[in-house]
């Protein structure tokens, strides 16, 4: 684990359907239903009853997130950020992933939580380029921190050490104590 920003935002490599934190992000497609990868883990170990509620839910479109119950994972809530497919950078793509950011930070407070892990968002299937998907996750979560009043701890989960690497390299240019 790597920390910085005082200890408040964490970068560790593992399974993030088993971090003990108030909300896990999850990288959800439009129709909020399980897929494959993270959103995929996420629903098997949370269960069924998380297919039945985002049944209700609508979807969501890239850069839109929906709050649900965490069901049997630790979390005691899931955010569902639909992250934008990667189209050269040109079509708002930015945008959206910040708002994934920013929209489960605001979410996650306004149900009390004081701690939030993120998976790398629309870095898979929807082949963000890693480099330029952590320095969005990386701004966007520091400048949302600086705004609370009250500290909340941001684990940054990744699935792999070579990804785990590009967030430390950039964590440390970007993120200052």
């Amino acid at each position: 684990m790597t920390s910085h920003l005082g200890g408040h935002v964490e970068i560790v490599v593992g399974d993030i359907t088993a971090l003990a934190v108030d909300v896990v992000v999850n990288a959800a497609n439009a129709a909020l239903c399980g897929g494959g990868g993270v959103d995929g883990a996420i629903h098997r170990a949370a269960g069924p009853e998380l297919l039945a509620e985002c049944r209700t839910l609508g979807g969501a479109r890239p850069g839109e997130v929906r709050l649900t119950a965490g069901y049997d994972l630790p979390a005691k809530h899931i955010a569902h950020a639909v992250g934008p497919v990667w189209r050269g950078g040109d079509q708002g793509e930015e945008a959206q992933l910040a708002g994934c950011y920013s929209t489960s930070i605001e979410l996650a407070r306004s149900v009390g939580a004081h701690s939030i892990a993120f998976p790398a968002i629309s870095t898979g299937a929807y082949h963000y380029p890693m480099n330029k998907a952590t320095e969005v996750a990386l701004c966007t979560v520091a400048a949302r921190l600086s705004e609370l009043s009250t500290p909340m701890r941001v684990v940054f989960c990744c699935f792999s050490d070579k990804d785990a690497a590009v967030y430390r390299k950039l964590a440390r240019r970007l993120l200052t104590e």
